[in-house]
C-alpha cells in the first residue's frame, strides 16, 4: 500500500484515536512522511442465518468507513493532505501487524492509550511481546494530551 514513509495511525471509535491521528499529522508533516489511517472489521460470530450474518459484516465495514472518512477531514483540515484510509478484515492485532509487516514504507505504527483504566487489547499486544519484532517503531500516544501540546510533542 504504502511506498513513502508512513505513519500508520489504527483507528478505533475512541477519542485516544483522534488523539493519535493529530499527532501523527503534525508529526508527519515535520519529517515529510505521509499518514495512513487504517480501521479493523472483525469477523463476527457465525450465526445460523448466512445473511443476517452478512448484513452485520456490512454495516460493520460501513461504520469503520465512515469513522476513517470522518478522521481523514479532520487530518486533511488540519495539515491540508488527505491520508490515506483502509479498512482491514480479521481479528485485529493480527490484521494489523500483516498490514505492517507487508509494507515496509510504514515508518510507526501510531496507537492512541486511554486516559485511564487498563491498556487495550491493541496497546497491550503491540507493545507487550511483539514489541521487540515490529520492523518500524512503535509510537503509543497518551489520550488526553491537550492540542498544544501534542503541537510542541510533534
Amino acid at each position: 500500500m504504502q511506498t513513502a514513509a508512513t505513519y500508520l495511525v489504527v483507528i478505533e471509535d475512541s477519542p485516544e484515536s483522534g488523539v493519535a491521528m493529530r499527532f501523527a499529522v503534525q508529526r508527519a508533516a515535520h519529517v515529510d512522511a505521509a499518514v495512513a489511517l487504517v480501521s479493523v472489521v472483525a469477523p463476527t460470530e457465525f450465526l445460523h442465518f448466512g445473511s443476517l450474518q452478512s448484513a452485520m459484516a456490512a454495516e460493520a465495514r460501513a461504520d469503520a468507513e465512515k469513522l476513517l472518512d470522518r478522521l481523514a477531514t479532520e487530518a486533511e483540515t488540519l495539515a491540508g493532505v488527505r491520508p490515506a484510509t483502509r479498512v482491514l478484515d480479521g481479528e485485529p492485532a493480527k490484521a494489523i501487524l500483516a498490514h505492517v509487516k507487508n509494507n515496509p514504507g510504514i515508518r510507526a505504527l501510531v496507537l492512541g492509550t486511554a486516559t485511564r483504566g487498563s491498556p487495550s487489547a491493541l496497546v497491550s499486544f503491540f507493545a507487550g511481546e511483539t514489541a521487540g519484532s515490529l520492523p518500524c517503531i512503535l509510537m503509543l500516544v497518551p489520550g488526553g494530551l491537550e492540542p498544544a501540546r501534542i503541537a510542541d510533542l510533534a
